[in-house]
C-alpha cells in the first residue's frame, strides 16, 4: 500500500491518493480542481484510478471528481444526503470499498455538513488511518455554520454543532489511538478557527490535545464551536452548489476565459479586479478597480470580496502572472465569472492613488477617519486605533457608505495586504474624499512606534 497527500497551500487543502500495489488500483479522496497531479501519481505507479470519494460538497474549493470520472471512468462515491447531480454510488454509513488487502469504510460524521462522511482505511485487517474531511482537523473541528443556506440538505448551526458533538464522540473517538488522522484542511483554511500547522496526527494525540474533543457537555460544546468563527466568504455557497453538480473540466474551462489585448479598456462602470502589486497599482490604475494582489491567499480574497453573481475583468502585470491568477480563480470556480483577462502596464492609466506619509497620522490622528478592515475577532483581541471604524474587508463594498466623507480616510489592516484592497474599494465609493492606505506601516503602530 502507498498513500500520498497532495497539498494546495493557497487554500490549505489536502487531497489524497491511496494505491493498492497488489491490484494496481488507486482511490482518490477529495481531489483538488486540477486533476493532473493525481493522473501523474497513477501513471508513475502504473496504476489506474478506480474511484473518487467525496467526503462532502466542499465550500472552499472546487473538486475535480466529475472530470476524473469522465476521463478515467472512476466511480464517484458520496453520501446519499448530498443529492449529487453527477453519476455516483452512495457511500453511506457501513459501506465498504475493497481494494486488494485494503478496505475503505464509510462513517457518517455530520456536523460540518449534514452529508459529511469520514473514511476509515483498513489494511490487512487493521484500522490504520481515517480521512476526516472537514469533520475533524488537527487541533480543531469543522465549523458548523456553512450549510444554513447551501446544499440539498440545510441545517442551522446549532443543530449541526450538536451532530458534530455526537460524530466526534460516538464515531471518530471510538477509533484506536494509533489510527492516523488525515484531514481535508490545514492551518489557514476558513473551514475552522484554530487549526494546527501539522498535516496529520493520530486519534490518540487528538483525544489528548484537541480542545474540541475534551470532556464537556453537549450544550458547552455547541456554545464553544459556534462562537468566534471566522467570516464566511461570499463564494462558499456557490462552491457547495458547484461541487454538488460537478464542475467543468479544469483546463478546458480556463481556456474558455476571454484573453484580451494588452491595456484593454473595459466599458465604464465595469467591475475590475487588479491583481498587480499595491505600489504598482497606486502608480496608475483604472477607476473603480479593486486591488486584490496576487499572493498566497488571492483566491480566498477574490471569493470574499467578489460575489458569485458578479462578472469581472481580471488584470495582471504580465502574461505569466495573468495565467497564474486565472488558475487561482479556477480553484474556486471563478474562472466562469471572468468577462476578460488582460495584461495592464499602467502607462496610460486614467487615475492614481496617493501614497501616505505616516508621520502626520502619528501627530494628528483626529484629522482622519480611520477604517480598520480586519475581522471582528482581530479587533476584539487588539485595538490599534481607539476610535477606528471597524468594517471587515469582506463587508466593505456593501457598507462603504457607512464611512464618513467629511475628512480624509485612512485604511489599515494587520499587515498591509487587506488595506490595499480596502483603500481601493473606498476610493471608488467615496470619489470626493481622499482615501489613504496605511499599508505595511501599520506594523509601526501595532508595535507602538508612534504612540
Amino acid at each position: 500500500m502507498k498513500l500520498q497527500q497532495f497539498e494546495d497551500k493557497g487554500l490549505a487543502q489536502y487531497g489524497y491518493a491511496i494505491l493498492s500495489e497488489g491490484t494496481g488500483e488507486v482511490v482518490l479522496i477529495d481531489p483538488a480542481r486540477d486533476p493532473q497531479p493525481y493522473y501523474e501519481f497513477a501513471e508513475a505507479h502504473q496504476a489506474r484510478i478506480i474511484a473518487v470519494i467525496e467526503t462532502h460538497p466542499h465550500a472552499d474549493f472546487v473538486s475535480s471528481h466529475l472530470e476524473i470520472h469522465e476521463k478515467t471512468g472512476a466511480t464517484i462515491y458520496a453520501h446519499s444526503l448530498v443529492g449529487a447531480d453527477y453519476p455516483h454510488h452512495s457511500f453511506d454509513e457501513g459501506a465498504e470499498l475493497p481494494m486488494g488487502d485494503i478496505k475503505l469504510k464509510s462513517l457518517h460524521t455530520p456536523g460540518h455538513s449534514p452529508d459529511g462522511i469520514s473514511i476509515v482505511l483498513e489494511h490487512e485487517g487493521q484500522d490504520k488511518a481515517v480521512f476526516t474531511g472537514d469533520t475533524l482537523f488537527i487541533g480543531d473541528v469543522g465549523r458548523p455554520d456553512l450549510r444554513e443556506k447551501a446544499g440539498s440538505i440545510t441545517a442551522k448551526r446549532e443543530e449541526l454543532a450538536r451532530q458534530l458533538y455526537h460524530s466526534t464522540r460516538e464515531k471518530l473517538m471510538q477509533l484506536a489511538d494509533d489510527v492516523i488522522v488525515y484531514p481535508a484542511h490545514g492551518a489557514g483554511t476558513l473551514c475552522g478557527k484554530s487549526l494546527s500547522e501539522a498535516n496529520s496526527s493520530t486519534m490518540g494525540a487528538e483525544k489528548a490535545g484537541n480542545y474540541a474533543l475534551q470532556q464537556m457537555s453537549e450544550a458547552d460544546f455547541v456554545q464553544l464551536i459556534t462562537e468566534d468563527q471566522p467570516f464566511i466568504p461570499k463564494y462558499f455557497g456557490y462552491d457547495v452548489a458547484l461541487n454538488k453538480k460537478g464542475a467543468p473540466a479544469y483546463r478546458t474551462s480556463i481556456q474558455e476565459v476571454p484573453w484580451l489585448e494588452k491595456n484593454f479598456r473595459p466599458e465604464a462602470g465595469s467591475l475590475i479586479v487588479d491583481a498587480r502589486k499595491e505600489k504598482t497599482f497606486k502608480q496608475g490604475h483604472y477607476e473603480g478597480a479593486i486591488n486584490i494582489q496576487n499572493g498566497g491567499k488571492f483566491e480566498t480574497w477574490l471569493g470574499s470580496i467578489i460575489a458569485p453573481e458578479e462578472r469581472f475583468y481580471l488584470i495582471a502585470e504580465s502574461e505569466e502572472a495573468l495565467q497564474e491568477v486565472v488558475a487561482k480563480a479556477a480553484k474556486i470556480g471563478y474562472e466562469q465569472l471572468i468577462k476578460g483577462a488582460f495584461v495592464f502596464d499602467g502607462r496610460e492609466a486614467p487615475t492614481s492613488s496617493p501614497v501616505f506619509g505616516v508621520e502626520e497620522l502619528g501627530k494628528n490622528a483626529e484629522a482622519y477617519t480611520i477604517v480598520d478592515v480586519r475581522n471582528s475577532s482581530e479587533t476584539k483581541a487588539q485595538k490599534i486605533f481607539e476610535h477606528a471604524l471597524n468594517i471587515p474587508l469582506p463587508e466593505l463594498r456593501e457598507r462603504a457608505k457607512e464611512v464618513p466623507a467629511d475628512k480624509p480616510v485612512i485604511v489599515h489592516c494587520a499587515g498591509g495586504y487587506r488595506s490595499a484592497a480596502g483603500s481601493s474599494i473606498l476610493e471608488a465609493a467615496l470619489p470626493q474624499t481622499q482615501v489613504l492606505d496605511l499599508s505595511e506601516a501599520i506594523t509601526e503602530f501595532r508595535n507602538g512606534a508612534h504612540s
